[in-house]
């Protein structure tokens, strides 16, 4: 029943959740009060409200605040009876496929990751027990895939990219998936679309047929970016470090296009991890790519990366533009290389254990004014340690910018204060100003941007 452009309806789950234990059903049902629900019911928003354009997961809570979302137990499964829906998510009353199938795979991360976190069975006092709970969350939605060989590439970048740097990264997903490779991102829009939509034409002309778009996303994100509809794997992990790791766990290779603070954010994650000791051998592809225009900006976070964590850093990354042919072939290489290490390490293909993860960057960040001002940004620390006092900075402003928790809290207590070494807050300030210049920080057409932030020193 469509009402006012809201629509009313009762579905039931298809393949990626069958049942919810009585318990679980009443952890859903705690409707106003149950933080379990709430959750779920912002992620179901976003998910309905695919192609929407918004990136302010507080002004599309605020525009729906009759939506509901009711879990019945039944004999045979569940069934969901959303009232007040967006009436976008449906064709002439049926719920389109792809979304059905996310809004059920939001509640079966959801409802999975409460069980776990209410089990004695998770070690959150370790960097191997964190590691573990990711591998099982994967495991849980299926994402892992025992014996088949690596092609998984992870494509980061902004959500918030001009037209020309969109047609870039299709361009590139083409490339990619003509060489049989399959695609991973945040699964939103702009960089997070592009190499999905590109690889999508490329392996319908390859026949290949079970390809892979894998979206990895966190409550936070998902409530202010809707998952883009190619992506037919969603795994929503419970915060931003868990999602990351998975990343870099379940990825082969990472290809970074131009984006803004969230993209300069996995950047110095991943740099945190390359640059460990421990690391030092282990082969990863990394490229940095764009289009010529993009020049400037990629150029502008190599200069950064140079100042701030050194020469050493920017070995560990390759720089292309505007060639997606030479992006694709470098990554195929690469991954040939991983494939070779885990072969001869007996490490698995599918989840990289070898990996070592420092537990500074495992642990959930909480951006709040105090722990952004007391983050550690000097020098005289590893350089792997900096680079993840500067990720937990750039976190800051995602949040700041996007998260409903981050925008309330700039509301009510004025920018954040970033402060460090006198030359590192030159480096981040010329950095961020750029972004905000070049309009990276929102998607393009809202109101001005004001800064969640004020570097200070």
């Amino acid at each position: 029943m469509v009402i006012n452009n809201k629509t009313n309806a009762s579905i039931s789950p298809k393949g990626s959740l069958a049942t919810l234990s009585q318990r679980e059903v009443q952890q859903l049902r705690e409707a106003g009060e149950g933080r379990v629900y709430e959750l779920f019911r912002q992620c179901a928003l976003a998910i309905l409200n695919i192609g929407s354009g918004s990136d302010n997961a507080k002004t599309l809570l605020d525009a729906h605040p009759d939506f509901e979302i009711r879990i019945h137990q039944q004999d045979r499964g569940i069934r969901l009876e959303l009232l007040n829906a967006p009436s976008a998510a449906f064709v002439d009353g049926e719920m389109i496929a792809s979304t059905r199938e996310m809004l059920f795979s939001a509640l079966r991360d959801i409802v999975y990751t409460q069980s776990k976190l209410e089990s004695d069975r998770v070690d959150f006092e370790s960097s191997e027990g964190i590691t573990d709970y990711v591998f099982h969350l994967l495991r849980n939605a299926r994402t892992l895939r025992a014996g088949v060989a690596p092609k998984i590439v992870v494509c980061w970048g902004g959500h918030s990219i001009n037209h020309e740097e969109y047609k870039y990264t299709k361009t590139v997903g083409h490339e990619l998936g003509l060489r049989g490779l399959d695609i991973c991102t945040g699964c939103g829009p702009g960089v997070m679309k592009g190499p999905m939509k590109g690889a999508t034409i490329a392996h319908a002309k390859q026949r290949i047929t079970g390809a892979r778009y894998l979206g990895l996303t966190e409550p936070g994100i998902i409530a202010a970016e809707a998952p883009n509809p190619i992506v037919n794997e969603l795994v929503i992990l419970p915060d931003i470090e868990k999602r990351l790791e998975a990343f870099v766990r379940v990825g082969h290779g990472i290809i970074i296009f131009p984006g803004g603070a969230g993209t300069a954010e996995e950047f110095l994650y991943l740099l945190g991890i390359l640059m460990h000791p421990d690391n030092k051998d282990l082969p990863f592809p990394l490229i940095l790519s764009g289009p010529q225009s993009s020049a400037p900006y990629i150029q502008q976070l190599h200069e950064f990366i140079g100042a701030t964590l050194g020469p050493a850093a920017q070995q560990r990354y390759q720089i292309i533009i505007d060639d997606p042919h030479q992006v694709a072939r470098e990554m195929a290489e690469g991954i040939k290389e991983v494939t070779q290490y885990r072969r001869v390490h007996d490490d698995a293909y599918h989840f990289n254990w070898l990996l070592k993860i420092d537990e500074s960057l495992q642990h959930p960040f909480d951006p709040t004014h105090e722990n952004i001002a007391g983050l550690k940004l000097t020098r005289n620390q590893p350089v792997h340690e900096l680079a993840a006092q500067l990720r937990r900075a750039f976190s800051g402003i995602v949040s700041g910018n996007v998260k409903v928790q981050g925008i309330r809290l700039i509301e009510q207590h004025g920018p954040y204060q970033i402060t460090g070494d006198r030359d590192i807050m030159q480096q981040l300030d010329r950095l961020l100003q750029a972004f905000v210049d070049q309009h990276r920080m929102k998607l393009p057409g809202g109101s001005a941007y004001e800064p969640c932030y004020r570097v200070v020193g």
